[in-house]
């Protein structure tokens, strides 16, 4: 025990006070069981460290243990959360729940055995913690981690502190908004960079942040996906592949049966792939209101601007924009097919929410123009950076 409080300790005290995120004050931790989700990459475990470090300080109520660690080959966790509730323990913060096997029987075991302690603990974006999980969905609390937005990268880089708007703000509101942040400073000087490679928190790194991120994308693929929904490495090829294939075309309208002969395997078989390559942040669906899974989707898109230009050797501008709004619009809002051929997307299955997404504006007063190099818009143009300050 006094080895993990050790690591705890050495933790904490060698923190970066980086950026601290928005999901902190949106959390309810009066709850005894929170599950936090996100994909690899978006900053899992420096968030629960940062919660321990600024609710608890050195206070040795609070423990953080990571699964990696071998010690729990041999020891269960119940056994470990006995030991640190009787020694006074009260918050438990667990890393990488995925990799102890009993991990959903034995949380719900501490949540029942030990009714003055909390714990808190990290789960892949594949993991189903609530629709497909009899052990918790009952008692646990699902959270998403995500990325940066855009406005969490300018605050880092411009070290500042703006605020999130919602999209209701945005649209009534975007003009006297947009002057407001262009006063503070130039987000589109800021904007290409954000959409290379300011999505995840690793580019603060001193490292090659596109080989990194290839590396993540290969670590998303072998663990996120074979490992956790135990599919064996024989099939991690054709996975592979049809990530590439979809990657160089997107955003795009799926040709199924033409994927099933490249990675030679059957038509269903490619929508499962297509769905864990989803449920992994790698890619978003886009399908019609009412509509989902296992239906073909209408396209498909990158789940983010970084994967684009890590994978891609050329990339469109108009896609990338479109998989900007995408990737920030649905932190918060439903994203369908739009009902005009006049639009991109349409939110909240509402008729009155419907985009165009690019460059050239045109002039259907029925539609919102989400446009790109524009500093400040006007009447139903709104630039398209304002929308990455929904989160």
């Amino acid at each position: 025990m006094e080895a993990f409080y050790r690591t705890h300790k050495y933790l904490i005290e060698h923190l970066n006070n980086g950026m601290r995120r928005l999901l902190m004050d949106e959390i309810d931790w009066n709850d005894r069981l929170i599950g936090i989700k996100g994909s690899r990459g978006v900053g899992k475990t420096t968030f629960l460290l940062q919660y321990a470090k600024e609710k608890f300080g050195a206070d040795r109520s609070c423990l953080y243990i990571n699964f990696n660690h071998f010690y729990f080959t041999k020891r269960t966790l119940v056994d470990f959360a006995d030991e640190f509730y009787k020694h006074g323990g009260k918050t438990l913060l667990i890393d990488q729940a995925f990799k102890y096997e009993n991990w959903s029987k034995e949380l719900r075991m501490c949540y029942e055995r030990f009714p003055e302690l909390k714990i808190v603990f990290t789960a892949s974006s594949v993991m189903r913690l609530h629709d497909e999980n009899d052990d918790l969905c009952d008692i646990i609390k699902v959270y998403h981690l995500r990325g940066f937005s855009f406005r969490e990268f300018l605050n880092i880089q411009a070290d500042i502190d703006l605020q999130t708007y919602t999209l209701s703000e945005i649209l009534e509101n975007h003009i006297a908004i947009a002057e407001n942040i262009c006063t503070q400073l130039k987000p589109l000087a800021y904007f290409q960079d954000y959409l290379h490679h300011g999505f995840y928190p690793f580019y603060l790194e001193n490292r090659n942040y596109s080989e990194n991120l290839l590396k993540t994308m290969n670590m998303m693929l072998e663990v996120d996906i074979l490992l956790i929904k135990q599919i064996d490495i024989k099939y991690l090829s054709k996975i592979r592949k049809l990530l590439y294939l979809l990657a160089l075309k997107t955003p795009c309208t799926p040709n199924v049966s033409q994927y099933s002969k490249e990675i030679d395997t059957s038509r269903a078989t490619v929508m499962n792939y297509i769905k864990y390559l989803k449920n992994a942040r790698l890619f978003n669906l886009l399908y019609p209101q009412n509509e989902d899974f296992p239906k073909k989707p209408d396209k498909i898109y990158m789940h983010n601007t970084n994967l684009m230009y890590a994978v891609s050797p050329n990339i469109e501008s108009k896609d990338v924009c479109k998989t900007f709004f995408y990737n920030v619009v649905h932190t918060r809002h439903k994203i369908n097919s739009p009902l005009s051929v006049d639009a991109d997307f349409m939110l909240d299955k509402n008729p009155a929410l419907q985009f165009k997404i690019g460059e050239n504006p045109e002039n259907n007063p029925d539609i919102y123009y989400a446009l790109h190099k524009i500093e400040i818009g006007e009447k139903n143009k709104i630039p398209l950076w304002l929308f990455g300050f929904l989160y």
